[in-house]
């Protein structure tokens, strides 16, 4: 109780609808492939989510990304064929018996979602030495990464369905979509409104993979301790508590209570 009333008093913390709302988007957020709709997304519902995705944090300030928008059938038709190439050769590279599974796996929707977007990452940008990059030349694809989820979200939040299409041959795309030499595709994303979203990912109702439990996934001071600390125990409980509410719930009711 006097937790919430810090959080209460405290100028910087939204107040529980706004975070209801965040805690909303982040869990009920899912990698749409099968239920988009032909529905034209207007453009000033496009325009936010575009800028949403270009406001977010990147390592030098750096704003690597840049944004391919692709409407026409025949562009979304080419890069559909990479697809359907880079599939079949993915196919062969798991074991058989889960060959006929991922076969059928609905695992793209480039030619049903209206708008498809290529989000690159150009390594140029910035000149040769930026700020936070100088021991880690990676952060620059980071950075992209986390434009990425900016879009991902703020299309939930508009109701629209995001598809993560990375089953690609990388080079082929960046023929098919005129991308320079020094520019890399980071995600290619399709979107548009959707006729459901799924309570739980795909992959996990379809048995491909579980959601980790939390206590596999935390450790503290240092990889591979676990939570002996009494203080660390409580925490790992209430993740263990709140991950068990939203599955059994189905992602259901409140987001942000504790």
């Amino acid at each position: 109780m006097e937790h919430a009333q810090n959080l209460s008093a405290d100028p910087h913390c939204f107040d529980t609808a706004e975070r209801e709302a965040f805690y909303k988007t982040v869990f009920t957020r899912r990698d749409v492939r099968g239920q988009f709709l032909s529905t034209e997304i207007p453009d000033d519902v496009l325009s936010r989510v575009l800028l949403a995705s270009h406001y977010a944090p990147s390592v030098g300030f750096m704003q690597p990304w840049n944004f391919v928008v692709i409407r026409s059938q025949d562009t979304k038709q080419k890069v559909h064929s990479l697809f359907q190439t880079a599939h079949q050769e993915a196919a062969e590279m798991f074991e058989e018996k889960r060959r006929d599974t991922y076969r059928n796996l609905k695992l793209e929707g480039i030619l049903e979602a209206p708008v498809n977007i290529c989000l690159t990452c150009d390594k140029q940008r910035a000149g040769p030495v930026v700020i936070g990059r100088t021991h880690a030349p990676e952060m620059d694809l980071y950075s992209s990464v986390c434009a990425v989820q900016n879009l991902w979200l703020a299309a939930r939040s508009e109701g629209l369905g995001f598809g993560w299409v990375s089953i690609l041959d990388h080079r082929k795309l960046k023929q098919v979509l005129n991308i320079p030499s020094h520019v890399v595709p980071v995600a290619y994303i399709c979107l548009g409104y959707v006729s459901k979203f799924h309570d739980r990912p795909e992959l996990q109702t379809a048995g491909w993979r579980p959601r980790l439990p939390v206590q596999d996934i935390l450790n503290f001071e240092s990889y591979g301790a676990g939570a002996e600390a009494l203080e660390n125990h409580q925490l790992v409980e209430n993740m263990q508590t709140r991950q068990k509410q939203l599955e059994e719930e189905g992602y259901q009711g409140s987001f942000a209570s504790t």
